[in-house]
This record gives structure tokens, C-alpha cells and sequence, in this order.
């Protein structure tokens, strides 16, 4: 078996490093690291195909990002970062880096929209960011807080355009990987494409054969139009209730990050988002947010496609808004 931290000799440079991906499988802090993975037989049935969980929301912040940014935070403070730390988030990136931050001792600054998930503002207020609310959404307020940052100075950090958090975030696949199962499909979702690109970089070099899928929500396609066309493509708007993966302008290093790596993009809707919910709920006892569950909704939504195959996917965030709560629990109650 060839070694995995190195690819094979003559393939195209990456800027995301297998070697430092799998050093980051033991570097990210215990609380993120090795999560429940296992073959969910009630959700195999209800969907026609043998399903492997990795499970990322029962962690201090619920989400997969305390992954990466804790890669980030601590390669920064090494490097004798003072802060502040900047950034912009839905949520669940800014209470990455705010508990990474935290146990750093570097102060941190999170712009969000002014429609921004209550329950994940509070948590990243709790975790000890400030935090500014600006723009209609996260893209606004990310302008917003690239525009302080320029002016003050500031670190701006921006999640997709480190290589860090990818590799960081590529600790997931190490691990989905690291018991020998060989999988048909991994279904990853899409935001700005972070997750994505460091899990569909230790695949590509791992287990060229398993078919990398992101999913993306239809309301909030540019990471999808963008793959397509090989270029940016901003959208007017991100209609969807998965606030996790509203991205309407594209991170450019994602978004080549992500070349050459994703075999398919799938689109689901927020019924079929729903209805994912319902399904870890119902088969698996789980809470997911929207972002967390499109994996699960693109099995339902694409059922036909993944029948009779071995999946795996992430379900990433379990941040639910009290919106969110009230549509899950109607859902299962078959309302």
C-alpha cells in the first residue's frame, strides 16, 4: 500500500497537502475528533441502500468547523497572532473560531447578518466572540467585515480561503476511511466548499473509486453553477432554510480547491431538506439543521441513483433555529 500522505508521482500539485491532512487527523482537539461512525440500518431501509453515518454534532458547538478552525486558530497563534481575529459567519463557523479563539487567548470579532440564526449568534457570543450584525445576509456581512478588517488592520480569516481549515476538515475522511470500508458514494455538502474540499481530497487519493457527490440547496446554487461552468458565478440571492450553505458569492480558492475532486453536484430542495430531517429524527433519533441533513436529502430526493450501493455521508450541524424545530416536529408528525 502506498503511502498516503504523498501523492503519486507525477500527479498535478494541490494546494491542500495529504500529509497535512493527516496530520491534522491527530491534531484536531480530542472534543472534535474520531466522531460516531457507524452503519445506521433503519435509514439503510428507509432509503434502499447500505448508509454509513459520520456523525458531527455532538461537539461543544454542534457543527464540524470546531475541525478546521482549531487547525487554523492554533497555526496562527504559534505564528505569534495577537488578534483580533475577523471573520464573518451564519453561526456555525463563527463558533469555531470563537472556541478555538477562546482556548488560544486571542480575542475574536464575527460579523453576521441581521437575520442570522438566533441560537448560533448567542452560542458565538457565549464562546466569548463580539459580535456585529450587518447585512441581509452572509454574504453582505462579509463584505462588511472584510471592509473593518482592511481599514483596522485586523487578521481576516475567511473559511474556504485557508488551506488549514480544508485540511483540517479533511481529518473527516481520514477518519471514514481509517477502518478499511470501501464506499460507492460519499454525499458531502456544498457551502462555501471547505468541507467538501478537504474530504474530497483524501478520497481522491485514498479511494479514487468512491464517487465524491456534494450537495448543494437549489435556492442557493452559485458553488454549483460555479463547478459547472469552471467559474465564479454570484447569485442575486439564497433562498434556502439550509442557512449553513446560503453562499451566493463563491471563496475563489474554494472553489479551485474543489477541481478535478467532485464527481457529481446533486441540488435539493428544502422539502426534500425537510424531509431528511425527518428521516435522521425519525430512523436515527437525531436533531440536524438544514445544512446538516442534505445528504440525507439528496438519498431521498435521488433515491433510484443510490439504491442497492454502500454511501456514506456527513451529517455537519445540528444547530437548529426555533423555524427549523417547528418544521422538523410537523414533519414527523406527519403533518
Amino acid at each position: 500500500m502506498r503511502d498516503m500522505t504523498h501523492d503519486a508521482p507525477g500527479a498535478t500539485a494541490h494546494r491542500l497537502s495529504l500529509e497535512r491532512i493527516a496530520a491534522s487527523a491527530a491534531r484536531v482537539p480530542p472534543e472534535f475528533r474520531d466522531t460516531p461512525q457507524y452503519d445506521c440500518e433503519p435509514l439503510s431501509e428507509a432509503l434502499g441502500c447500505r448508509l454509513t453515518l459520520k456523525v458531527e454534532t455532538a461537539n461543544p458547538i454542534r457543527s464540524f468547523k470546531g475541525r478546521g478552525a482549531s487547525v487554523l486558530i492554533d497555526a496562527l497563534a504559534a505564528a505569534g497572532e495577537r488578534g483580533p481575529i475577523v471573520c464573518a459567519s451564519a453561526g456555525n463557523w463563527g463558533q469555531a473560531v470563537a472556541h478555538a479563539a477562546r482556548r488560544a487567548g486571542l480575542p475574536v470579532i464575527v460579523w453576521a447578518s441581521v437575520n442570522a440564526n438566533p441560537l448560533k449568534v448567542a452560542r458565538m457570543a457565549a464562546l466569548g466572540a463580539e459580535v456585529r450584525r450587518e447585512g441581509e445576509d452572509f454574504d453582505a456581512a462579509k463584505a462588511a467585515a472584510r471592509a473593518w478588517a482592511d481599514a483596522h488592520g485586523a487578521r481576516w480569516i475567511e473559511d474556504g480561503r485557508e488551506a488549514e481549515v480544508s485540511e483540517g476538515h479533511g481529518s473527516i475522511a481520514v477518519e471514514l476511511l481509517a477502518r478499511g470500508d470501501v464506499f460507492d458514494h460519499v454525499l458531502v455538502p456544498l457551502g462555501n466548499g471547505a468541507m467538501l474540499a478537504g474530504i474530497a481530497r483524501w478520497f481522491k487519493a485514498a479511494a479514487p473509486a468512491t464517487r465524491v457527490v456534494a450537495v448543494c440547496a437549489r435556492g442557493a446554487p452559485s458553488m454549483a453553477e460555479s463547478l459547472h461552468e469552471g467559474r465564479i458565478v454570484e447569485t442575486a440571492r439564497a433562498d434556502t432554510i439550509a442557512d449553513g450553505i446560503a453562499v451566493r458569492v463563491p471563496v475563489p480558492e474554494a472553489l479551485a480547491d474543489l477541481r478535478g475532486l467532485v464527481d457529481e453536484v446533486l441540488l435539493v430542495d428544502d422539502a426534500d431538506i425537510v424531509a431528511g430531517m425527518r428521516l435522521a429524527f425519525v430512523h436515527a433519533g437525531l436533531l440536524l439543521e438544514p445544512s446538516g441533513a442534505v445528504g440525507l436529502a439528496a438519498l431521498c430526493a435521488h433515491r433510484a441513483r443510490f439504491e442497492g450501493t454502500r454511501c456514506a455521508t456527513v451529517l455537519c450541524g445540528g444547530n437548529l433555529a426555533d423555524a427549523d424545530r417547528a418544521a422538523l416536529l410537523a414533519a414527523a408528525a406527519g403533518r
